[in-house]
Formats: C-alpha cells, sequence, structure tokens
C-alpha cells in the first residue's frame, strides 16, 4: 500500500527520537524520505518501505 505522503505534511512515527519528540515534518518523497525532528531539527533520511512501517499516523497534511 502506498500512502500519499507529500511536502511539509508532518506526521508521527512509532518510536521516539532520541530527542523525545514523535513528530517529523517531510522534507524530501521519492524512493527515500526525508524527514525533520521538530523538536531538535535532526534530519533523517528512510527507505519509504521502512517509512511505511514505523508511520502511525499523520498528524496534518499540507495544503
Amino acid at each position: 500500500m502506498i500512502i500519499d505522503i507529500k511536502l511539509g505534511d508532518i506526521v508521527r512515527l512509532r518510536k521516539a527520537h532520541p530527542c523525545g519528540s514523535y513528530e517529523w515534518e517531510v522534507v524530501r518523497v521519492g524512493a527515500d524520505i526525508g524527514l525533520k525532528c521538530l523538536k531538535c531539527q535532526r534530519r533523517v533520511l528512510l527507505a519509504r518501505s521502512t517509512f511505511e512501517r514505523r508511520l502511525k499516523n499523520v498528524v496534518a497534511k499540507k495544503d
């Protein structure tokens, strides 16, 4: 199942980042998904398959 993710969406992952935040902003979309932590501003790159497994829900959609 392909999830409809766009740049600027805010997503919640299943596990917390070491800084304690669960929420991330999508900064890159493609074969890999780029995410930016909303608390510490750290950026990570996840394979789309890994991202889809770790995704809990979409908090806010970018218009």
